[in-house]
This record gives structure tokens, C-alpha cells and sequence, in this order.
């Protein structure tokens, strides 16, 4: 069973890392050839590409064009340490032991606009390309043209070499999970559902975007650390109060409830 995550547009370079140990991403060569095409681009232009302000712009037309390799520990940071947005808030790796990292080496992969697919300890730059920008590549008019085959042949492989079942556990946003081509995977995909419920009126149950990603992020974190390959444990996850309702699950679509929120 593998754990697929989202990025995080909130980056953390500067905090003291955890542990020592890093790899190199696999799909370097794809990422370089994108960073060489944005490098190429005015910040006015990145301005518009990314719908961003003109101060993000400039920061990231010079990451492109800083876009070095190889990459260096000290320089480049491990991707599950280096993103910060609430997925990762709620994942907490930065409390995970050395065997932690290990499991989740194994068996969580995060989906990213610049490096397709990476593993907890692969080496990034600092950076910010979302999956759903319209960017125009050889390959097509998007990123989901650029990335669907390559990185759904790798989590394929990743698949066949993980311990468990082959089970791919979806704790990625929509925009991001599109990149998957599921047909051509060959593998059941399980998509966990959070739901909220308001202290004020208990039967309105809704996903909250924050809480949800928060929510994601402790999932993940539980399976690495409780060491859980296979699908029929996760009705035993309880993190952050949320618990299993049978009720509104389905085989595909586990989902857990929270109340008082």
C-alpha cells in the first residue's frame, strides 16, 4: 500500500532538520527541463502563468533561474521537511524518528508540479508550479500532459515493490490526484473523506478545507508510524477526534466524523 500526498505552497528552509538522511529525486530530468523553460520567462510573465502577485513572481523567476543540479543537503532540503502548508502541519515529520523515516521512504510519495513524484527524503529546491497551472510543454498544453504517464508508471513500479496489498491510499487534493491515470495504474485506490460538524447544529456535516488537509497530514503520519500496510486498519484511525462512521463509508471511501468543531 502506498500514501499519496499533496505539496504545500508554504515552504520551510531555515528550521533545524530532524535527521541526515536525504535521496535524489527521480524524475530530476523532467523538472530540470520545466525550471530551464519558466527560467526563460519574465516574472510579468510567471505573474500571469501563476495568477500571483507581482512580489511572488520575482522570488520565483529567480528560483527557476537558481535551478541548479546536482542538488546538495544544506542547500536543498528533504521534500516531507521542506513543505509546511497544513498537510504537513498535521503529518508533523519533523517529531519522526529515524525508522520513521525509513517506513515513509517506503511508503508515502507526494505529487508536485515541478517534480512530478517525489519520496518523503527527496532533495527540493525551493519552488511553487501547481499542478493545475496552464503551461504549455512539449508534451502538451499542461502539466497533467507533462507528468500523467511518467509518474503513473513510477507509482506503478512503487506499487509492485511496496509492502501490502497494491492499494493506493489517495490523501491528495483533486487538482493534484488528477495527475494519476487510475485505469492504467492497476491498483485500487482508496480516497479517505473528513468530515466537521459545528457544535451549533451536529447533523450539518461538511469537509472543511483546513481541517481536512490537517486531517490528511495525521492519517499519513498515523500509517508511517503505527507501521499500517493495508487497507483494513484504517477504520482504526482516530487522529485529531475524528472517528469512522460505517454509515457513510463506502469500500472506496472511508469516512471519518468529527464533532464540535
Amino acid at each position: 500500500m502506498l500514501t499519496v500526498l499533496s505539496p504545500a505552497k508554504s515552504l520551510d528552509f531555515e528550521s533545524k532538520l530532524p535527521t541526515k538522511k536525504h535521496s535524489d529525486a527521480r524524475l530530476l530530468d523532467g523538472a530540470e527541463q520545466l525550471a530551464d523553460q519558466l527560467a526563460e520567462m519574465a516574472p510579468d510573465e510567471i505573474r500571469q502563468l501563476m495568477s500571483i502577485s507581482d512580489e511572488l513572481a520575482e522570488l520565483n523567476a529567480e528560483r527557476f533561474r537558481d535551478f541548479t543540479l546536482p542538488f546538495e543537503p544544506g542547500r536543498e532540503r528533504p521534500a516531507v521537511l521542506a513543505f509546511a502548508g497544513d498537510v504537513y502541519t498535521g503529518m508533523q515529520a519533523t517529531t519522526f524518528g529515524e525508522r520513521d523515516f525509513t517506513e515513509a521512504q517506503k511508503t508515502v510519495r507526494i505529487l508536485s508540479g515541478l517534480y512530478g513524484l517525489l519520496r518523503p527524503l527527496d532533495l527540493i529546491a525551493p519552488y511553487r508550479l501547481e499542478m493545475g497551472t496552464r503551461l504549455r510543454t512539449p508534451a502538451g498544453d499542461s502539466l497533467y500532459a507533462y507528468w500523467r504517464e511518467r509518474v503513473t508508471a513510477l507509482l506503478s513500479e512503487d506499487l509492485a515493490a511496496s509492502p501490502g496489498p497494491p492499494v493506493l491510499l489517495n490523501l491528495a487534493s483533486t487538482e493534484y490526484f488528477g495527475v494519476v491515470d487510475t485505469k492504467a495504474l492497476g491498483a485500487k485506490v482508496i480516497s479517505p473523506r473528513f468530515l466537521d460538524a459545528p457544535q451549533s447544529d451536529p447533523t450539518q456535516l461538511k469537509v472543511i478545507s483546513f481541517s481536512a488537509k490537517k486531517a490528511r497530514g495525521a492519517m499519513a503520519s498515523w500509517l508511517v508510524r503505527e507501521r499500517i500496510r493495508s487497507p483494513r486498519k484504517l477504520p482504526e484511525f482516530t487522529g485529531l477526534g475524528y472517528a469512522y462512521d460505517p454509515a457513510r463509508s463506502t469500500a472506496t471511501e472511508p469516512t471519518f466524523v468529527r464533532s464540535g468543531g
